[in-house]
């Protein structure tokens, strides 16, 4: 049964709802009503959208669920959101989905039956409420999504994830339809986006659309909200920073709105004034967002980003000897001008056109001269046993993205919607750095960004180019049980002047009303580029990109899973997965010319010819030779209603990732075995919520050294000799040995507890709130790393060597306070 509603809507913001119905449970007088609410736009789930009814109001969860309980004289649904229009619509269904559209896209209230849900395998939608309630997420979204199964934190202090056996440049972020190629603020610490201005962040761990391109592993989605029209403004402080966020209707239009937000760290306001000379990091944001309904159905919306941070540190360091020092540098800048315009094309076509202008530019520097635990000489004094090492590099690292994005909707028959569109990227990048002294002994992959030995001395290098794609959608959705959704991508660049073809494919199909089988399968590809090195683990030369003509890295996903809503806002998921990788672009070993230039540069004698490191070396110059494969199971039990005495989540993963290059196949650097995460919430009292995280997971594999080798120093010659202390005794650094000893052994395995008491004096909608929050409750050393140290050892010639786990959180008691006013 089909029936269709049409009522003449005037107000600043317009809806259009689609309810789904097959029968209503009975009991007696009651019927129980279940169902999602999702962006009409954007096809990400609600949160926090109230339904009532006269006898009771419920609120959506993080994934836009709700069930409520309607008595015999009731028959209708009121659904309220902020920057959405109220509306009241008939309960014809038991399970429904409702879709919200933030703007004037249709002058209709649509109720129709036998419609379809079209959410896509693997998608986590996540309220920016609950980014802010989560315990140990720091305001952060990043520390938010690695709770949740297949996500993996690369460490503690900064905020890159790997997903499903990707690494995190093969991550893609967007925002309001933006790529943004520098998600984080203050190394990495905290993330770009404030959940204050966000309506909603949603994460696709694989299987994502054509729409979006140019990435191998994931997709996260950022939803700025629109400006309430009511003058109102929040604030808020959290460890890292403050923040003030204001909004109101647009003077000068009588439909338009504004949004701006402002953060800043706050501590190093009051630390540089007692620490002289010295710059802490510190960060500036500065967010304006105005939109316009200036037509029914036609938005025009201007969104401006500048962020600013910087660090100018000078360390004296006075350990056991004279002489350490280090100064660090640091200055990023971040800015973003955009233009969106939002059209309603006819009865049933929208098209969505934006324009904007990106600029990351990152300097870092680094002099210094330090000791280095994993260097020293057998004598017993320590004052003696430890030389300096010299570290000076720069780096300067700029993006700039001037690009041009349109879709085009159209609902050609009530079973088929098409979807087409294009994007174009005029990118500008470039890297210019130098590397002297020391280079780090730590790695043993010389392509490592942290100073392997494998990077080029001097580098100024430049690339630009046009990065475009194309893609065409349908969603077919022949009955109320199946949906299919085929999709092709076409994607060119000019730097390496190729072309590729992307098929994707979704598909879902409903068991019954509650249970719902998810399927996806398709080809990813990844262009080389300098933008993408932000997130990169290792650095690659592209400065004859165009000359080698290098190939599209690769990967293909199949992913298939069930839904189960197991009522009481509570629903289960259960997925598997599958990545193969294929031209993944690595730092290629010497060629033998490279292997011998470098050999003949050491001036040992005779008996120490075994410490000079003979085999090849992993270099920066790039191959296409790398590849891999991922593989495992997500199950993730999650309670959708955020206003619940006790909601949360629990997820769990098992996984395998491998990568095959050097003529190996070892585990990928973050492949993560077994990882657990328990996330709750519990309101003791109407004014007192407590807050958990648990994790526990497998460790990350690790490169064992081999043993120990004598260190070489450069002489006034420019020769490499045996390195000595200041006695004349020989000096020993660590071996990490050639490819073939790469990722051998594996990190013990990580636990973490945090825990959050907030204090609200008006409840869930008071106008403040206070937190309490201890980080690492249990204050377990975490081993992010194994930190290599020798130390005397009077019962043999050589050091001993350790390996100290460093890198996580100790723990960290903060506190918080947030004010909406």
């Amino acid at each position: 049964m089909r029936r269709r509603f049409v009522t003449c809507l005037r107000g600043h913001c317009f809806l259009t709802a689609l309810l789904l119905c097959p029968g209503i449970t009975l009991a007696q007088d009651t019927a129980a009503v279940t169902g999602i609410v999702i962006d009409g736009t954007t096809e990400a789930p609600l949160a926090n959208v109230r339904i009532s009814t006269m006898q009771e109001t419920v609120v959506t969860g993080p994934d836009g669920r709700f069930s409520i309980t309607l008595t015999n004289e009731e028959t209708t649904l009121r659904f309220e959101a902020d920057g959405y229009l109220e509306v009241t619509l008939p309960a014809e269904g038991a399970n429904l989905e409702v879709l919200l559209f933030r703007y004037t896209f249709a002058e209709t209230v649509n109720v129709e039956a036998d419609a379809v849900e079209l959410e896509r395998p693997s998608t986590n939608p996540l309220a920016s409420e609950e980014v802010l309630r989560v315990a140990g997420s720091i305001d952060n979204i990043f520390r938010a999504l690695d709770t949740l199964p297949g996500v993996a934190a690369t460490d503690d202090f900064t905020s890159r994830l790997a997903v499903r056996g990707g690494t995190p440049d093969q991550n893609l972020t967007v925002m309001d339809g933006i790529e943004i190629h520098n998600p984080y603020r203050l190394f990495g610490i905290t993330s770009a986006f404030n959940p204050e201005t966000v309506e909603n962040f949603q994460l696709t761990a694989g299987g994502f659309g054509v729409a979006y391109g140019d990435r191998l592993s994931s997709l996260l989605i950022v939803d700025n909200r629109r400006g309430r029209r009511d003058l109102q403004g929040a604030t808020a402080l959290s460890i890292t920073d403050g923040n003030i966020v204001l909004e109101g209707t647009t003077p000068i239009w009588n439909n338009g709105t504004w949004l701006f937000s402002a953060r800043r760290t706050y501590y190093d306001l009051i630390l540089d004034r007692i620490l002289e000379n010295q710059q802490l990091p510190a960060f500036t944001d500065l967010q304006m967002q105005t939109s316009w309904d200036f037509t029914p159905g036609h938005r025009l919306s201007l969104t401006s980003l500048r962020s600013v941070e910087d660090a100018d540190l000078d360390f004296r360091i006075n350990r056991d000897r004279p002489g350490e020092q280090a100064d660090f540098g640091s200055d990023v800048r971040n800015d973003l001008a955009s233009v969106r315009f939002d059209a309603v094309l006819g009865a049933r076509s929208t098209s969505t056109t934006i324009a904007s202008w990106y600029r990351n530019r990152e300097f870092f520097d680094f002099d210094g001269r330090i000791r280095l635990d994993a260097k020293r000489s057998n004598t017993a004094d320590d004052k003696l046993a430890f030389g300096l090492s010299t570290i000076i590099f720069d780096r300067l690292l700029s993006v700039r993205d001037l690009s041009l994005r349109h879709e085009l909707t159209v609902q050609a028959t009530p079973a088929h919607l098409l979807s087409a569109g294009f994007e174009v990227h005029r990118l500008r990048t470039g890297v210019n750095q130098t590397i002297s002294g020391d280079r780090n002994s730590y790695e043993a992959n010389g392509s490592s960004v942290e100073g392997g030995s494998g990077l080029p001395d001097s580098l100024d290098s430049s690339l630009t180019g046009t990065r475009s794609g194309f893609w065409i959608q349908e969603s077919f959705t022949p009955s109320s049980r199946v949906s299919i959704e085929p999709g092709l991508r076409l994607d060119w660049n000019t730097v390496n002047d190729r072309r590729t073809l992307s098929p994707r494919m979704a598909a879902s199909y409903s068991l019954n009303p509650s249970t719902r089988l998810r399927a996806a399968v398709g080809l990813y590809t990844q262009s080389p580029g300098y933008e993408k090195l932000i997130q990169s683990d290792y650095f690659i030369d592209l400065s004859a990109a165009r000359q080698l003509r290098l190939l599209y890295e690769k990967a293909t996903h199949v992913v298939v899973g069930i839904q189960k809503n197991l009522g009481n806002n509570l629903t289960a998921r259960v997925e598997g997965y599958h990545k193969r990788f294929i031209d993944l672009l690595i730092g290629r070993l010497e060629t033998e010319a490279q292997r011998l230039s470098r050999i003949s540069q050491y001036d040992f004698p005779e008996n120490l010819q075994q410490s000079i490191p003979r085999r090849p070396l992993i270099t920066s110059d790039p191959s296409n030779a790398g590849g891999g494969d991922a593989h495992g199971f997500d199950i993730l039990l999650n309670h959708t209603n955020p206003s619940a005495p006790l909601t949360g989540w629990l997820s769990y993963n098992w996984g395998r990732a491998f990568r095959n290059s050097y003529g190996r196949r070892y585990a990928f650097e973050y492949d993560r075995r077994h990882a657990f995460n328990a996330v709750g919430r519990y309101r003791i009292t109407y004014k007192f919520e407590v807050a958990a995280t648990a994790r526990i997971a497998s460790g990350f594999p690790h490169t064992t050294p081999t043993g120990l080798r004598i260190a070489a120093v450069e002489n006034d010659l420019g020769r490499l000799v045996p390195e000595t202390d200041l006695a004349g005794n020989q000096v020993y650094t660590v071996d990490y040995g050639n490819v073939n000893n790469l990722n051998n052994d594996r990190l013990p395995h990580y636990t973490r507890v945090d825990l959050r008491l907030t204090y609200q004096p008006g409840g869930l909608e008071g106008r403040w709130s206070l937190y309490l929050e201890v980080i690492n409750l249990l204050n377990r050393k975490n081993a992010i790393v194994l930190e290599p140290r020798l130390q005397h050892d009077p019962g043999s010639t050589l050091p001993r060597l350790t390996e100290i786990p460093t890198g996580g959180f100790p723990r960290i008691p903060t506190v918080g306070f947030r004010l909406h006013f």
